[in-house]
C-alpha cells in the first residue's frame, strides 16, 4: 500500500527553523509543512499590508525559505504553508526571489488566495458567534475578514505541479490533508477519508506538541532533549492508516500520551470537530504503541462538511497600558502590595479612565488570584499594573504611574517597565461557502 510521509515544520509564526530542516534532510518525507498562522496573526499581518501592500506575509517567510528551499529541492521535498497571511501572491514572489538567490531554477510556487472577505462580510452584515452585534456594529474598527478555506486549492495546485504552496487563512488541519487528497485521488465527498486524513492534520498541526512540547512536567511527564526537540512526522495509507514518528535521535518522544493530548488539544466536541471539508470524528480513534517513537492511531471518522466557513474578523478593541517594578528581600511581599495600592490611587486621583484593571503580584496571585495558599513568603516579588483604555495616550498614563514608583514609592524598588499598545481582538461570523471564491496564482522561480 502506498504510503506518503508529512513533515510538520512549524507550529506558530515564531517557532524554531532547525527542526524542519532536520526533517528535510533526515526524515525521509514527502511533504513538508509550516502552519504559522494563528487567529489573530492575520489581523495584524493586513494591517502591515495596509502600511506596505508589498507586505503582510509572515516575518519568517525568509529565514525558513532560506533554511530549506535547497535541501527540499534536492530531496524531491514539497512544501506547503500559510505564512502567506494577508499577502499570499506576495510571499509567492519573495519565495521566487529567494530561490534564484540560491541558484534555485524552475522551482514552480503557487499562491492561494481568496480567503480575504471582508467586503462581503461589510455587505452581509454577519452577527458575530462570540460577542454581541453584527459587522457593521464595528464601523471602522474592523481590520479583517479571512474565512478558513480548506483542501482543494491546495491539492489543485499540487496536481498542477507547485513546488511550494503559500496560502492565506485555510484550516490547520488542511495543510496536510491536501497532499493525501492529491496523492490518493480521494474525492473530496469521501467523508471517511478525509476524516482520517484530519486526525493525522490535527496532530501535525501544532508541531512540536504531539514530540513532547507543551507536555512535559518534571517528575510526572518526563521527555528528553527538549532543547533539541525533533518535529513530528505522519505515515499515512491511502486507507487512511496512520503511524507518527519523528526523526531518530532527534529530542523529544512520541508515545500514546502525547498524542492522545494533541489529539484533543482545542478541541470541543471530538465527536464534530468542524472542518471546513469535513465534520471529523475522533471519539473512536485508538492510540497504540508500535515501537520506540512510533505511535499508530486508528477509527478517524468523518460527516458531511459544514454548508458555511467559519471567518474571523479582526478588530481594534482597545489599548492596553501596562507597567512593572521588582522587589527583592526581607518584606519584598509587603512592599509590592504598597506599590499596588499606591499605584490604584494615583490612577483615581489622576483620572485615568479605564474600562478595565488589574493589579497583579507576579508569582503570588497572577495567574490563580489572591485565594491560593501562598505557603512561606517569596524572597522577591514583581508588580503589575495593566489597564483596559479607549486611547493610547490613556494608556500611557498606567505605565508612567507605575514608575514614577522609582522615587515616590516602596524602597528598593528596581527592573522598572512600562508598554502601551493597541488590542487587536477577534470575533468570528459565519459565511455561506458559496461566497468565497479561493483562487490559484502561479510564480515561477
Amino acid at each position: 500500500m502506498k504510503t506518503v510521509r508529512i513533515g510538520s515544520g512549524a507550529g506558530y509564526s515564531g517557532d524554531r527553523i532547525e527542526p524542519a530542516v532536520e526533517l528535510a534532510e533526515k526524515g525521509d518525507i514527502h511533504y513538508l509543512g509550516f502552519e504559522c498562522l494563528a487567529e489573530r496573526t492575520i489581523a495584524l499581518a493586513q494591517q502591515d499590508r495596509m502600511r506596505n501592500p508589498a507586505a503582510g506575509y509572515d516575518p519568517l517567510l525568509e529565514p525558513r525559505m532560506r533554511a530549506v528551499l535547497a535541501v527540499c529541492r534536492a530531496n524531491g521535498i514539497r512544501i506547503i504553508t500559510n505564512m502567506g497571511a494577508a499577502n499570499p501572491i506576495a510571499a509567492a514572489a519573495r519565495t521566487a526571489e529567494i530561490a534564484r538567490s540560491l541558484g534555485i531554477r524552475g522551482l514552480k510556487i503557487a499562491a492561494v488566495s481568496g480567503d480575504d472577505v471582508l467586503d462581503v462580510c461589510r455587505e452581509g452584515n454577519f452577527p458575530f458567534l462570540e460577542i454581541a452585534g453584527r459587522v457593521s456594529d464595528l464601523g471602522n474598527r474592523v481590520l479583517s475578514a479571512n474565512a478558513y478555506l480548506g483542501a482543494e486549492p491546495i491539492a489543485q495546485a499540487l496536481a498542477a505541479g507547485a513546488d511550494v504552496v503559500i496560502t492565506g487563512r485555510v484550516g490547520d488541519p488542511a495543510l496536510f490533508l491536501a497532499p493525501l487528497i492529491h496523492e490518493f485521488g480521494w474525492a473530496m465527498d469521501d467523508w471517511e477519508c478525509l476524516g482520517k486524513g484530519t486526525v493525522a492534520g490535527h496532530l501535525l498541526e501544532c508541531a512540536g506538541q504531539v514530540t513532547g512540547g507543551y507536555f512535559a512536567d518534571p517528575g510526572h511527564k518526563d521527555v528528553a532533549g527538549l532543547a533539541r526537540l525533533g518535529f513530528p512526522i505522519a505515515e499515512v495509507g491511502e486507507d487512511g492508516s496512520l503511524v507518527i514518528t519523528k526523526v531518530p535521535g532527534s529530542g523529544g518522544a512520541v508515545t500514546a500520551a502525547t498524542c492522545k493530548e494533541q489529539l484533543l488539544y482545542e478541541v470541543h466536541d471530538p465527536a464534530r470537530y468542524v472542518q471546513p471539508d469535513v465534520v471529523a470524528d475522533f471519539s473512536q480513534v485508538t492510540v497504540e504503541e508500535i515501537g520506540p517513537d512510533r505511535v499508530r492511531l486508528a477509527g478517524g471518522h468523518g460527516k458531511p462538511r459544514p454548508a458555511t466557513l467559519k471567518v474571523s474578523v479582526g478588530y481594534l478593541d482597545s489599548y492596553i497600558g501596562e507597567g512593572q517594578m521588582s522587589y527583592a528581600g526581607p518584606g519584598a511581599l509587603d512592599r509590592g502590595r504598597l506599590a499596588l495600592d499606591i499605584v490604584r490611587e494615583r490612577l483615581t486621583l489622576t483620572g485615568v479612565r479605564t474600562s478595565e484593571t488589574r493589579f497583579d503580584l507576579i508569582g503570588v496571585d497572577a495567574l490563580h488570584g489572591a485565594g491560593i495558599s501562598q505557603g512561606r513568603e517569596p524572597y522577591e516579588v514583581r508588580i503589575r499594573v495593566a489597564g483596559r483604555t479607549d486611547s493610547l495616550a490613556e494608556a500611557v498614563r498606567i505605565g508612567n504611574e507605575v514608575e514614577t514608583l522609582y522615587t515616590n514609592g516602596p524602597a528598593g524598588g528596581g527592573g522598572a517597565f512600562k508598554s502601551a499598545r493597541e488590542v487587536v481582538a477577534v470575533a468570528s461570523v459565519l459565511l455561506p461557502r458559496e461566497l468565497a471564491s479561493p483562487a490559484i496564482t502561479y510564480v515561477e522561480a
